[in-house]
């Protein structure tokens, strides 16, 4: 059976290639479309963006991708653009491309092309981008040799030109591209590679069901930015692979009055619009998960399945009191997503299960809810640790409510219940803080690595609950970096 997906202006049909195959490498080494650079192998500098079209419910919607971790077997129905379609036929560079030149915007230019296709999304979607709109598109795009103030310069200029849409190829093509993949999206269960290296692309959530009560050690593969590095750094052979990014039932949001619904195919960026309004804190988090082209790849169910101590979304979402489904061929179960991880490397997924969902509980009125990220970088970093609260004071100030959970501080991400009971039914003070203080030592022995040591590590987590008494006291949550700038 064959894949089929749309590279700039041809149609491609593939079949007997290896599911581990990266875009990054068929793009180089079979097309020879060398824009794309590889810089990391492992989604962290942007050099090798290119930009993935998908339809979804009824729209073309265009997103900046890491190639070197994303798999061509993802691509079924999908169109990929690189840099070299953004030129005119005749040579005439994209606005995008010529302000880049007009504002010395490049010096070695390796890194170039990657930021090239980040400001061209920008681009599309936004005619008047803020300077903050700016920096948060080129998140996922390092520059080794520039410096940023020109490529930023460069978007400023680029937003004021628009042509005429005739001159912009997606633009010109649009009409043609969706037509051209709806008829590709044939909703059949697709097997691609060999027997001993198989990718397989189920057409539906019922039929993935069914292909992992048959193959019950596959590796799932969502948005591949953790399983894209198990095989360009660890090298590791995975068989079979079942992609389910493509999977629409997988990909709902769904609000009601006291939760959200998360399908597990749900991109952070897909999550950020639904969250931002009513669990500001969760949408802050998401903000600083990698950059652009990870949260346009990643998914939520993905991050919490992969059962990471690091992941970020984990203790976020154990703070507000989360439950996960999981599904198989012959069941559907529910559980609190804090006893889903019970030991380093090991979730209470059943042979055959796939994370369906996440059910994420609103916090109440008058609750307090904070995430606090620490990494070494603001944005595109790992977390050393990440902390989350969830509060709630009876009217005398008591604490009446509270769930505390950490990441990077154990072999899983793990809740802090020494802690929250020492701080149960007492006056939210400073006094009751500090005398709570001590029962981090019973809940956490964290490790020391190249992140952080197991001292600051264990200061930072305690350090962060007194951040909380003192935000709950009328201190803003978080000041960005502009308010911190002007004050």
């Amino acid at each position: 059976m064959t894949i089929r997906f749309i590279l700039n202006d041809r149609d491609v049909t593939r079949d007997r290639f290896s599911p581990s195959e990266t875009l990054l490498d068929y793009l180089r080494i079979k097309r020879r479309l060398t824009g794309s650079k590889e810089g990391c192998a492992e989604g962290d500098c942007g050099a090798c963006t290119v930009l993935v079209g998908r339809l979804t419910r009824g729209r073309l919607v265009y997103e900046t991708v890491n190639s070197c971790i994303r798999f061509t077997a993802s691509l079924n129905a999908t169109h990929v653009v690189t840099v070299e379609h953004l030129a005119a036929k005749d040579g005439a560079l994209h606005p995008v491309q010529q302000a880049m030149v007009d504002m010395n915007g490049s010096q070695c230019g390796f890194c170039t092309p990657g930021f090239v296709m980040s400001l061209y999304a920008l681009w599309m979607e936004n005619e008047k981008p803020s300077r903050q709109a700016i920096e948060k598109a080129l998140q996922g795009n390092l520059c080794r040799c520039t410096g940023y103030e020109p490529i930023i310069k460069a978007a400023e200029k680029a937003s004021a030109i628009r042509p005429d849409a005739a001159f912009d190829a997606l633009a010109r093509e649009r009409e043609s591209v969706m037509a051209r993949l709806a008829a590709m999206k044939t909703g059949e269960t697709i097997t691609i590679g060999t027997e001993s290296k198989r990718g397989i692309i189920p057409g539906s959530a019922e039929a993935l069901a069914e292909v992992l009560a048959e193959y019950r050690d596959a590796t799932i593969v969502a948005g591949s930015t953790d399983v894209g590095l198990w095989v360009t750094k660890q090298m590791r052979e995975l068989n079979p692979m079942v992609f389910i990014n493509h999977l629409e039932e997988l990909q709902t949001i769904t609000e009601t009055e006291k939760s959200f619904i998360i399908g597990a195919g749900v991109t952070y960026t897909e999550a950020f619009p639904a969250l931002s309004g009513k669990i500001p804190a969760l949408s802050r988090l998401i903000d600083r998960i990698g950059g652009e082209q990870v949260r346009n790849m990643g998914t939520i169910g993905g991050n919490v399945a992969n059962g990471s101590p690091i992941g970020d979304t984990p203790p976020a979402l154990i703070a507000l009191g989360a439950t996960l489904t999981l599904q198989s061929k012959d069941c559907t179960r529910s559980i609190a997503l804090e006893d889903y991880f019970r030991d380093y490397g090991k979730q209470d997924r059943r042979p055959g299960e796939f994370v369906l969902s996440l059910t994420v509980p609103k916090p109440a009125e008058g609750a307090h809810y904070a995430v606090y990220k620490v990494s070494k970088r603001r944005e595109e970093d790992i977390s050393a640790l990440c902390g989350a609260f969830y509060l709630e004071l009876s009217a005398d100030g008591t604490v009446d409510k509270i769930r505390i959970a950490y990441g990077g501080m154990a072999g899983i991400p793990k809740r802090a219940a020494h802690v929250e009971a020492a701080l149960s039914g007492k006056p939210w003070t400073t006094e009751t803080v500090e005398a709570a203080r001590p029962a981090f030592e019973s809940d956490y022995q964290p490790m020391t690595d190249m992140r952080a040591t197991a001292e600051y590590r264990m200061l930072a987590a305690k350090n962060l609950l007194s951040r909380l008494l003192m935000e709950t006291g009328g201190s803003p949550q978080e000041l960005s970096r502009f308010e911190r700038e002007e004050a």
